[in-house]
């Protein structure tokens, strides 16, 4: 069973936010890497963490095992100011899980089939 990695920020934590449709969304996306048999671990940034205490959590979670793939969310690389935390966490899961193929969503909803693509793409190479 690939073990994946999904990184995202915990809609919950985003001021002035409505967390419901993520928050669903990201269950709805967990019940479907279930369903394809990938082991899926959530690590969902603290909006209120991004003065390093993110960065810190997510290099000792990128440390406690290896992962078959990695999907970094939307809402990491889409956001307004968000271009260095995107940089960040990019590079700490190139430099701390060298062998995973690294996939992007567009919403929670189509991560399963975005993995599944990187998943491919890395057993071609």
């Amino acid at each position: 069973m690939p073990d994946i990695l999904v990184i995202g920020f915990d809609p919950h934590t985003i001021p002035g936010f409505d967390p419901a449709p993520v928050a669903a969304a990201i269950e709805q996306a967990s019940r479907a890497f279930a369903g394809l048999g990938l082991a899926e671990d959530l690590f969902l940034i603290d909006f209120a963490e991004l003065d390093g205490r993110a960065q810190a959590k997510l290099v000792e979670k990128l440390g406690n095992k290896q992962y078959d793939a990695v999907l970094v969310g939307g809402g990491v690389r889409k956001g307004p100011g968000l271009l260095e935390l995107f940089q960040v966490v990019v590079n700490e899961v190139h430099w701390r899980q060298p062998h995973a193929a690294i996939a992007f969503n567009d919403s929670p909803g189509d991560s399963p089939d975005w993995v599944l693509k990187a998943l491919e793409q890395k057993r071609k190479c």
